[in-house]
């Protein structure tokens, strides 16, 4: 065998560059990928159904370090073939820091959260969809375990039906589409499902939303509606009332906007706490 073929042969290591040292002495605050689409199994009350979500994941990167490893973030969602909750995206973000030795990081995803609902009369069953966004931040302590925040958006379509409209007219009063925005900070702990903050904002509501109603659920909705006007003030605070009572739920922010008929704009009122 001549020098050449040998030298074919012969094992070679691939040079890391990104695990080099990096000497402007500059660490980055957040590393990671961003617009990966990847499929889920969301885990609910009643079961689970198939979604696709829109994942952000990034950690820290210290001074000295040219780079991060890339492809462990994508590993990592290679790996997620159970039913998604609270729970495990807990454990998505303790698995991220030691595979990328990092001392933080974050973990976030957005994806369309189903839920079959009964229309009030008829009883006809049809999906609502809702915008859910879950978050988790871990970070490394002195004992070198780690601590984790959790955190869940979710956006809920009511209905809103004005006060002051009704008591003014001689008959009906303006009502509209409104969403309520809420982004709660969880005890990582507890379990807490989705289903659970979106009844939060629709039993607030003028009226929940289905996705299919019969004549009798519509005649349900208008009369129900129509008892219980709100306007975007009333709305926001007694939101607001239901996510202070609830020991899971450790700081909120609640936002309800509602978009007005009788305008070219919205209405809209914002109230944040920390217990």
């Amino acid at each position: 065998m001549n020098d050449m073929n040998a030298s074919f042969l012969k094992p070679s290591v691939m040079a890391d560059v990104q695990s080099t040292r990096d000497e402007r002495a500059l660490p980055i605050e957040q590393v990671g990928i961003r617009g990966v689409r990847h499929p889920l199994t969301i885990r609910t009350k009643t079961g689970s159904f198939p979604s696709v979500g829109n994942f952000e994941m990034d950690v820290a990167l210290p001074a000295h370090i040219k780079g991060t490893h890339m492809s462990r973030f994508m590993a990592i969602l290679q790996q997620q073939d159970e039913p998604i909750d609270s729970t495990s995206v807990v454990s998505m973000v303790r698995e991220m820091l030691p595979l990328l030795d990092a001392t933080e990081g974050r973990v976030q995803f957005t994806y369309t959260h189903f839920v079959k609902k009964a229309a009030p009369v008829s009883g006809v069953e049809s999906l609502m969809d809702y915008e859910v966004t879950w978050m988790s931040k871990g970070k490394k302590n002195a004992t070198g375990s780690i601590d984790v925040e959790l955190n869940l958006r979710a956006v809920v379509p009511v209905m809103s039906l004005c006060p002051c409209s009704k008591e003014i007219s001689d008959f009906g009063a303006h009502n509209q589409r409104s969403h309520v925005t809420m982004t709660v900070a969880l005890d990582p702990k507890t379990k807490m499902t989705v289903e659970d903050l979106v009844t939060a904002a629709e039993s607030e509501a003028s009226s929940e939303l289905w996705g299919l109603l019969k004549r009798p659920d519509e005649k349900w909705v208008t009369e129900r509606s129509y008892s219980n006007p709100k306007f975007v003030e009333d709305l926001v605070r007694d939101v607001a009332g239901q996510l202070k009572a609830d020991e899971r739920i450790l700081s909120f922010v609640v936002e309800a906007e509602n978009f007005e008929s009788i305008h070219n704009h919205s209405a809209f009122a914002k109230i944040s706490l920390t217990k």
